[in-house]
């Protein structure tokens, strides 16, 4: 992997410029979370892994009342920071299959765009449910969560099937969901939880 040519904190000042929501910012740290243990768990670059959850939605906050937008200011912010086609390209592969940003044809093929994908996909699951939970993810288990993925009215938005792209990293979706808990529960005061 190349170098990442900013750091974390230079990250979080990027996302800070463009994003003012700070469930936004739950999402992003959750996301970069999941990624950092997918990285571990698969011997990837852990810190270029880390990069690629907490900006993959660096536009967000610019394009969020009009979705259609969402990942087209992208590039140019990530290209002003100094990141190279390699990782905007794998930032713009999330929006894979969505139609309502024009990349319904497009499909992920590379282990680290599913990884991205399913990871910032689960947030919304697993956030649904501490919160359910009384704002509590410590003592989270699988069973229960997986209980609230085969629901399909529970947090009805999150697309399943990307979740189970986990497959695609010889991941069963119990591996999954089990890393995915742990890696929140790791960073839970830093998201509202408990």
């Amino acid at each position: 992997m190349p170098e990442l040519p900013i750091t974390r904190h230079e990250a979080l000042e990027l996302l800070q410029k463009f994003n003012k929501d700070q469930s936004d910012f739950i999402h992003y740290l959750e996301t970069e979370a999941i990624m950092r243990e997918l990285a571990k768990r698969l011997g990837e670059d852990v810190e270029y892994w880390m990069m690629l959850g907490l900006l993959h939605d660096v536009d967000w906050g610019l394009t969020k009342e009009d979705v259609v937008k969402h990942l087209t200011k992208m590039p140019q912010i990530l290209t002003g920071a100094g990141f190279d086609d390699d990782f905007i390209s794998t930032v713009l592969s999330h929006g894979y299959g969505y139609e309502i940003v024009g990349m319904g044809d497009k499909k992920r093929t590379r282990i680290i765009e599913h990884a991205l994908a399913c990871a910032e996909t689960v947030t919304g699951l697993i956030h649904a449910y501490a919160l359910v939970r009384q704002g509590k993810i410590s003592g989270m288990k699988v069973k229960g969560l997986k209980k609230k993925f085969k629901d399909k009215n529970f947090a009805a938005k999150v697309n399943r099937s990307i979740i189970r792209e986990c497959e695609y990293l010889s991941l069963t979706l119990d591996e999954f969901f089990e890393l995915a808990i742990n890696a929140i529960i790791e960073i839970r005061e830093d998201v509202g939880l408990k």
